[in-house]
């Protein structure tokens, strides 16, 4: 497995501290971020996801933990927008360069404008999506948030 991605090489340029991660990634694995949990062995509040959405029609990146789904209604809010939905599949791949399961936040092919849940600052360090399947970057929160130029707002569901 490669571990220079675009995710990791934009935390170097930056200079920003990291560890990598690697498990073996079930593609068959029904949520990827929890299946990532288990396999590291790392609490599902620390493990966050990577989701691509779109608000009044524009591209948006939301990480959130992974044990948790995204309030469509707070993005909307969030981005100053109407209407939120998910991105299909192909259209994220297409946006930012990486393969669904593998999708990180950092380096991606067009830098959408990214809100980070409020949650991930209440923990030493996250683990996040490195740019590929089976790649996780675990980084302090505030350096990501940094890193990430993102908002944070509570952009979780109820519940």
């Amino acid at each position: 497995m490669a571990k220079s991605t675009p995710a990791t090489l934009a935390l170097q340029k930056a200079k920003l501290a990291f560890q990598l991660h690697t498990y073996v990634y079930d593609p068959d694995a029904d949520r990827v971020g929890m299946a990532a949990a288990e396999a590291l062995s790392v609490p599902p509040a620390r493990m966050l996801k990577t989701l691509i959405a779109q608000v009044d029609g524009k591209p948006v990146c939301a990480v959130i933990r992974s044990d948790r789904e995204l309030s469509l209604k707070k993005l909307a809010q969030t981005f100053g927008g109407k209407h939120a939905q998910m991105q299909a599949p192909a259209e994220a791949e297409r946006l930012t360069g990486y393969h669904v399961g593998g999708i990180s936040p950092l380096g991606q092919r067009r830098r959408l404008p990214t809100v980070l849940d409020a949650d991930a600052l209440n923990h030493p360090t996250v683990y996040l999506n490195g740019g590929q399947r089976g790649l996780q970057i675990e980084i302090d929160p505030a350096l990501l948030r940094s890193a990430l130029a993102a908002e944070v707002r509570d952009v979780l569901a109820d519940g």
